[in-house]
């Protein structure tokens, strides 16, 4: 998110919430061992499968030139982001791909923001996922927030995946963070996947945060379409709903470039793939130039030993 870089308290509050919005949670981490039963990963797969047909005129029809819905909301204590989405991956990929907590801190770390990722166990022996998220780009790994989630995969069956991640406190006043992401098979070549997050903040964040989207954020905008300008272009939701439409967008491109790419590609062509992916919104989306966002990418692989 670009940003002043001198502002008072409450716009470094603001700022740091705004990177972060893409995680979030309104329930606890649930134990390692408390995964669905068969009969209610079936009844989740009917489930989901249902929304693909609520959602059927929606996913042929938007502006996002692929079959994507995306939705927001502000909720009584946050904000919630969903997308759903069909991808041209057979379910037994997507479950290969991103049943592992490391595969996921592979392509979490594709966003200009994520500096850091690492995985673990908790004391309590499951598996944990931790987050080092800057709040502007060209900020040091030194500066970033810490995220710790906990990791589990809550089904995978045949016909259905789930996982989710949770971590219960986040930095200046937000809290209750929850990413998950669900996957059905429509056919042996597509999936339907829900990529979906919410998080709590206190009045403060909240307050800070519309100050600072109504100041220097004012000309940032989301995907949906509220209007016309008066030139007859789209007019796009601003404010912190706009705010969660880009981060979702943005992480969503992280799944589908990860998935695409293929087991063992080289990081940096993940990164072209995604910097590309993410161009193609340029006013939603556009933050940094290729040659930044790749020198930032290497320093952190050369930085952890990450890799190619």
């Amino acid at each position: 998110m670009s940003s002043p870089f001198h502002l008072p308290a409450p716009w470094l509050r603001a700022q740091a919430c705004a990177v972060l919005l893409a995680f979030s949670a309104h329930a606890p981490a649930a134990s390692p061992d408390t995964s669905p039963a068969p009969a209610s990963a079936s009844a989740a797969a009917q489930a989901l499968r249902a929304t693909h047909q609520r959602t059927g005129a929606k996913l042929a029809q938007n502006g996002f030139g692929r079959p994507i819905q995306l939705d927001s909301m502000e909720t009584p204590n946050g904000l919630q982001g969903d997308i759903y989405a069909v991808v041209d991956h057979p379910l037994p990929e997507i479950s290969a791909a991103l049943k592992e907590s490391a595969r996921w801190c592979e392509l979490l770390m594709l966003h200009v923001n994520n500096r850091r990722c690492r995985t673990g166990t908790s004391p309590q022996g499951g598996e944990m996922l931790t987050l080092f998220v800057v709040r502007r780009y060209d900020k040091p790994v030194e500066q970033a927030f810490q995220l710790p989630f906990a990791y589990r995969v809550a089904s995978a069956t045949p016909e259905y995946l789930s996982v989710e991640m949770n971590a219960a406190n986040g930095p200046l006043g937000t809290s209750n963070y929850r990413v998950m992401l669900e996957a059905v098979a429509l056919d042996g070549q597509k999936s339907f996947l829900h990529f979906g997050y919410s998080y709590d903040h206190n009045m403060m964040v909240r307050m800070a945060t519309e100050a600072y989207l109504a100041t220097f954020g004012r000309n940032k905008v989301g995907f949906t379409v509220v209007g016309k300008e008066a030139d007859g272009q789209p007019d796009y939701i601003r404010g912190t709903r706009g705010l969660v439409e880009r981060n979702a967008m943005r992480y969503f491109l992280t799944l589908d470039t990860y998935l695409s790419s293929g087991a063992g590609a080289p990081a940096e062509r993940r990164e072209r793939s995604w910097f590309a992916a993410a161009e193609q919104y340029p006013r939603q989306l556009h933050e940094v130039d290729l040659d930044t966002y790749l020198a930032i990418k290497r320093e952190d692989r050369q930085r952890d030993g990450a890799g190619r």
